[in-house]
């Protein structure tokens, strides 16, 4: 975006403060390209490009909105003051900034993703030998093998914040390979996939050889899986069951624009315990490299952690302006738009459990009869009657505190948040994280970050 232009927004934006208790303007653009290879196929896609400007004003009552596309700054600025004419200052709730907030003065900030190789500097045609290569070196690992897709995702986000005295900008940089691998035998198909992700540069596209191994062999090992009876089990899950859980219990159901609509029933538990002593959970934009990290919000809100959980209590909710203004709350760094011309609502970001001190071996070890369950897939979520589904790839069954070998796909948890969460009896040493895309009722995507060590429940499985 051009100076003169900026400049002109943040004119535009000094002129509302003025006349209303609260305004700010965010200036985004995202940009990406997706990859795939099938092996029999190759296809490189850009993302469809998004660069635009949204005005908000809370005028004591409401908060009101205006987006734009404009590029030529004098359209801009008569766009933006004609949509502002029309506003009157309202009697209402005090609009809550929380804690953090820079009213005098001008907070002036630039941040960007530590990147050691930017994207945009290598060419396609070394992106798609990258893809060609990793579908090639595991389609030929095992005869059983009849599908192999690997993909590659890049995206750009930048955005500037004017608005409560600060004026920030970002750069933030993501990328995913994706390895989908599928087996046949004796009339029996089933797969295995492999996802790599983080926040950086084109440094972050590697894939080992042992991680396509593993890959192949899960794949070729689940054609003997059957299917697990019904019932309550002793469960262990990975990082990556564990991550999908917390996103499922305690992420969409803490989104504090749920609360005032009667939309979540955790709002009733604040302050209570939900889940076992020990057990802590957190959203955190600022964890480094982590897929769904971002520096400030889409209102303004300098990354930082907030802990959800606290010894199994729950302590806080995450927010966004609207959502503190309306109900009882501080704002967190969770305001988060699909792009320029949605709406900013509460949304995760890095959503995990944090690491205990139980070695995840020993964990097994505890185990008398009871399920390893691996490969989050899937996860659903009642906000407001609180019951969660979440389906993994695959379990593999424990007896006496060794794993047996006898395989099991694929495995659903369902249940009651706080009976699964207060079941908890061990807590992994370990951590991992995994990137995703969330939806809002399954719209307003973003991206996002799931994971934490491995825990030890008590779990419904079917």
């Amino acid at each position: 975006m051009s100076e003169r232009r900026e400049a002109v927004v943040r004119e535009l934006v000094g002129e509302l403060e003025a006349r209303f208790p609260y305004a700010a303007a965010l200036i985004s653009g995202a940009s990406g390209l997706q990859i795939t290879d099938s092996g029999q196929e190759q296809q490189a896609t850009e993302t469809s490009p998004t660069q635009g400007i949204v005005f908000t004003v809370y005028d004591g009552a409401t908060f009101n909105e205006f987006a734009t596309s404009e590029q030529a700054s004098d359209a801009l600025a008569r766009g933006v003051r004609q949509w502002a004419s029309g506003l009157r200052r309202q009697d209402g709730p005090a609009i809550s900034f929380g804690g953090h907030v820079t009213i005098a003065g001008q907070d002036v900030r630039e941040f960007a993703t530590p990147t050691q190789i930017d994207p945009a500097t290598v060419p396609l045609g070394q992106k798609l030998a990258l893809v060609r290569d990793i579908q090639q070196r595991a389609s030929g690992l095992d005869a059983r093998i009849v599908q192999t897709r690997a993909q590659y995702n890049e995206e750009s986000y930048e955005s500037v914040y004017i608005g409560r005295g600060r004026w920030l900008r970002q750069r933030v940089r993501r990328l995913n390979l994706g390895l989908f691998v599928a087996t046949h035998h004796e009339g029996v198909t089933r797969f295995d996939f492999l996802s790599l992700s983080g926040a950086g540069g084109f440094e972050l596209a590697r894939v080992t050889d042992d991680q396509l191994r593993q890959t192949v062999e899960t794949a070729v090992r689940l054609l003997d899986a059957g299917r697990i009876e019904p019932g309550l089990y002793d469960t262990v899950t990975d990082h990556s069951l564990s991550g999908v859980i917390a996103h499922e219990c305690f992420g969409h159901g803490v989104e504090m624009d749920l609360f005032p609509k009667g939309r979540a029933r955790a709002a009733q538990f604040v302050g209570q315990r939900v889940a076992a002593p020990g057990v802590d959970m957190y959203d955190d934009p600022s964890v480094p490299g982590a897929f769904g990290s971002y520096y400030f919000d889409d209102e303004g809100e300098l990354a930082r952690p907030t802990q959800i959980l606290r010894d199994g209590v729950l302590v806080e909710p995450i927010s966004d302006f609207a959502a503190t203004t309306y109900g009882a709350g501080v704002h967190t760094p969770n305001g988060r738009r699909q792009d320029f011309t949605r709406k900013a609502y509460a949304r995760m970001s890095n959503t995990f459990f944090a690491s205990g001190s139980v070695v995840p071996a020993a964990m097994i070890a505890g185990v008398e009869r009871g399920i390893y369950l691996r490969k989050a897939m899937s996860g659903m979520e009642d906000p407001m009657g609180w019951g969660i589904q979440v389906t993994a790839l695959y379990g593999e069954e424990i007896v006496n505190g060794a794993l047996t070998g006898k395989l099991y796909s694929q495995v659903g948890i369902s249940g009651y948040v706080p009976d699964l969460l207060r079941s908890i009896s061990a807590i992994g040493s370990d951590m991992g994280l995994e990137a995703g895309s969330c939806g809002k009722g399954h719209k307003e995507m973003v991206g996002v970050t799931t994971g934490g060590p491995h825990l030890r429940m008590k779990a419904r499985l079917g």
